[in-house]
């Protein structure tokens, strides 16, 4: 079948990560012809490419690259942020989010209306970013690439300033109106009114431009989403501000030339559009206050950095430093990039990553961040991570992709948003009907003035306002405890955890274990024992290893070349040292291997009593000897444990090491039950267990024994302070490696869904309330204007509220 015999097929190409031979590229293309819709599949693993003729009924790209993907391998797909202007409402937000989603090419689109941008996921192959942008000014709408260095912000600076003009422009002239309509007043009767005021062209006169100048942009943006098949808040101002200035101009023609002073609305039209821009302002404004931990992370960088290049010594911008330069930092500068120090010894104060107020001791080898601050000693580094690979811009990548992530409980308001408009038309032309039949029957002044009400009450804002801006609050002030959550959703998720399930070492415990008994067996030397031992521990780089091996090193022993080395994960290691075979491992490991270790149990069971952990060893398959490190446990594990435990969450301790120290360590803390001697593969089992038991369970850990339980946790948390590999797994990120943080980043959850949901219902309420009351006809036109106003700033202000949470970490 050809393209002649099927007209609706269409071709896609997509870039593919990870094949490394053809057979690879073999598998992509049988698994993809398997699919219904597939015509034919071409993978050139020399390009890296496949080439894909499809049915789009049957099959969309989405499915295309999901399939790619559960084969083990990635698609290269590019994000791109947009700075989008005009949206007005949530409407506007949920159209140009369904009009990207529709474009061939456009894998993922999410747009947020508090931040006022788009993130938008898509294959290069099919579409451009000049694609999307134009798709954005179809709909109606202003977007432009985020620059580098320049943020949305800066961009909402621009329009408050034309819009804040714009404002005052609409009061000078609503003012003289809004004098008018106070005049009419019984109790204002006291009022001086001026003549000429009265005046219906004069009325017409100063409405006209507000109506048509200043409220221009309303007509626009009305037009451009009825074109495109939908309705926004625009539609309703325009319509509701149109009846009133259209039928006093109509009332002011009627009577010219007579003496007859008519009913006149010109007052309702010019007064809301100036209410409803004074309300943006205001939104505007404390919209951009919700993005302030962004600013603020942004403002910890450093602006110069001093390099030496050529052997001459220069000041250069951040942006030029390239990986490898050689970097001077002085006393009290800033770091500039991440690096290694390679001369000079210093103290450096972290506590923007860490949290700790107490420096950092480094010398040279030690890694060092940007940003953070170099206290007293001069130090020469090596740029080793520049640009959006440093830990700062990580951390700020991370924070703003969760500020712009859409929770699923803001699903419900986005679908109200969407069909909320067309509704409140339908209601404000029943009130009109109603009230000119039945109500005041003939009165067209009074009806007209119950549908504008209606229309100009019933405004989506706030619906559209109230999930956003309170995880952009939220995970600003969490990131500022240096607690990363990944996206909205795992914000949310976070607030049903019932059960912690935490690993030991580097978690609970510091990590940093030391050699603290040596035990070589009956007739075997100390000294080539541990020469033995620690030949084989240097090749591995657990914890447990590195302490053994320290703690030889400082006895002056020295090591032999080490071949066949092995590292069998949860048991130990092994390798073949000056032509002996040594193992060095748990029992497990010695039982596993047939050396016999009965004489020396009771001995193994009482170092681990006192919460050591004993790591046996053998050459040539007999018992030579033991060793034993411990790991101290950090100072705030036990008030952390009790919080959680107060919070009503129960914890539990998962880890490889054997039973015995790992409840002397359990019990130190306050870990009621402890699950040892767990294999890295046993650990995502165990979480299994708990989820089959009807458990939420959060995973917390540090090392890459951790990642597949991270994985598989309804919500894993990484240590900060443990390997790429945890972190990457983990959907929260605890930078401060506390277990404070645990406590800290569910209670930030816990506190910004209660503050969403408080968003939701006054949303709601406000208009299941305010359409009757308006309908009724006990609110004036401009009063419901500036109650839709307030409804907008209400909604921001008490996601704002987020922002001075006190947490206890």
């Amino acid at each position: 079948m050809n393209h002649e015999q099927n007209p609706n097929l269409k071709e896609t190409t997509l870039q593919i990560t990870g094949m490394t031979c053809a057979a690879c590229a073999n598998r992509i293309e049988k698994g993809l012809k398997k699919m219904p819709g597939v015509e034919s599949a071409n993978v050139n693993l020399a390009l890296e490419k496949s080439t894909i003729q499809y049915d789009p009924g049957k099959v969309s790209v989405k499915d295309l690259e999901k399939k790619i993907e559960d084969l083990g391998y990635g698609v290269v797909k590019e994000k791109k942020e947009l700075v989008i202007t005009g949206m007005t409402c949530a409407a506007c937000a949920n159209r140009i989010e369904k009009g990207l989603n529709k474009m061939p090419g456009v894998t993922n689109a999410a747009v947020n209306l508090a931040l006022e941008n788009a993130t938008v996921e898509f294959n290069p192959s099919e579409v451009s970013v000049s694609d999307i942008i134009q798709r954005i000014e179809k709909l109606g709408y202003g977007a432009h690439l985020k620059e580098n260095g320049r943020e949305a912000t800066d961009y909402r600076e621009q329009e408050i300033k034309k819009q804040f003009v714009k404002f005052v422009v609409a009061a000078v002239l609503s003012l003289p109106l809004l004098w008018t309509m106070v005049g009419h007043f019984p109790f204002t009767s006291f009022i001086y009114m001026p003549d000429f005021l009265m005046n219906p062209w004069v009325q017409m006169a100063f409405a006209t431009p507000v109506q048509f100048i200043i409220g221009w942009q309303f007509y626009t943006s009305a037009f451009k989403a009825l074109k495109n098949g939908s309705a926004n808040m625009d539609v309703l101002v325009v319509l509701g501000t149109s009846a009133a200035y259209f039928y006093s101009f109509y009332q002011t023609i009627k009577v010219f030339g007579t003496t007859v002073h008519p009913d006149l609305y010109f007052e309702t039209g010019a007064v809301l559009i100036t209410l409803i821009l004074l309300g943006k302002l205001f939104e505007a404004k404390a919209k951009g206050r919700s993005s302030e931990a962004i600013k603020k992370l942004m403002g910890l960088r450093a602006k110069q950095a001093r390099v030496l290049r050529d052997g001459i010594e220069k000041e250069i911008p951040l942006d030029e430093v390239v990986v490898g330069d050689i970097l001077l930092v002085k006393p009290g500068e800033k770091i500039p990039v991440d690096g290694e120090v390679i001369e000079g010894n210093t103290a450096v104060d972290e506590s923007m990553l860490t949290g700790e107020s107490i420096p950092v001791d480094k010398t040279a080898g030690s890694s060092v961040f940007g940003s953070t601050i170099n206290k007293n000693g001069f130090i020469k580094m090596k740029a080793t991570k520049v640009g959006r690979d440093t830990a700062l811009a990580q951390i700020i990548k991370v924070v703003e992709d969760a500020q712009g992530s859409k929770a699923p409980i803001q699903r419900l308001a986005d679908k109200i948003s969407g069909i909320f408009v067309p509704i409140v038309v339908g209601i404000a032309i029943i009130t009109f009907m109603v009230w000119i039949f039945f109500i005041a029957p003939g009165e067209v002044a009074a009806a007209l003035e119950a549908m504008i009400s209606v229309l100009v009450i019933a405004c989506p804002c706030a619906l559209g306002l109230a999930t956003p801006t309170s995880i952009m609050a939220g995970t600003g002030r969490a990131a500022e405890y240096g607690i990363l959550f990944k996206g909205g959703e795992y914000l949310e998720q976070t607030h049903h955890i019932d059960t912690v399930v935490v690993d030991k070492t580097g978690t609970v415990t510091k990590g940093e274990p030391a050699l603290t008994d040596v035990v070589a067996a009956e007739g075997k030397d100390e000294q080539a024992f541990l020469a033995l031992i620690g030949s084989v521990e240097k090749q591995s780089e657990h914890p447990l290893a590195q302490a053994i091996v320290k703690g030889i090193e400082e006895k002056g022993i020295s090591f032999s070349e080490v071949q066949d080395f092995s590292a069998i994960p949860g048991l130990g290691v092994q390798g073949i040292v000056d032509g002996k075979k040594v193992l060095v491992g748990n029992r497990r490991f010695m039982q596993t291997n047939h050396v016999d270790i009965s004489a020396v149990l009771p001995y193994v069971e009482q170092l681990e009593e006192n919460g050591k952990t004993a790591m046996l060893a053998s050459i040539d398959g007999e018992y030579a000897g033991m060793v034993a490190v411990s790991d101290t446990v950090k100072e705030t594990s036990k008030r952390a444990i009790q919080r959680l435990k107060n919070m009503g969450i129960e914890v539990i301790m998962l880890t490889g090491d054997n039973e015995r120290t790992a409840k002397a360590i359990g019990g130190e803390v306050g870990v009621n039950q402890v699950i040892a001697e767990v294999l890295p593969e046993q650990k995502a089992e165990e979480i299994k267990k708990l989820q089959g038991a009807g458990k939420k369970v959060a995973m917390v850990g540090d090392g890459i024994n951790d990642a597949p339980a991270l994985a598989v946790s309804d919500i894993g948390m990484a240590i900060g302070t443990g390997t790429d590999v945890a972190i990457e797994a983990a959907d929260v990120t605890l930078i401060r490696g506390d277990l404070n943080s645990i406590a800290d980043a569910i209670l930030m959850s816990r506190k910004t869904m209660r503050n969403i949901k408080q968003n939701l219902f006054w949303a709601f309420a406000y208009n299941t309330i305010g359409i009757p009351i308006a309908a009724a006809g006990f609110l004036a036109p401009w009063v419901a204007g500036a109650a839709m106003a307030f409804s907008s700033v209400s909604v921001v202000l008490n996601a704002l509220r987020l922002q001075r949470v006190k947490l206890n970490g």
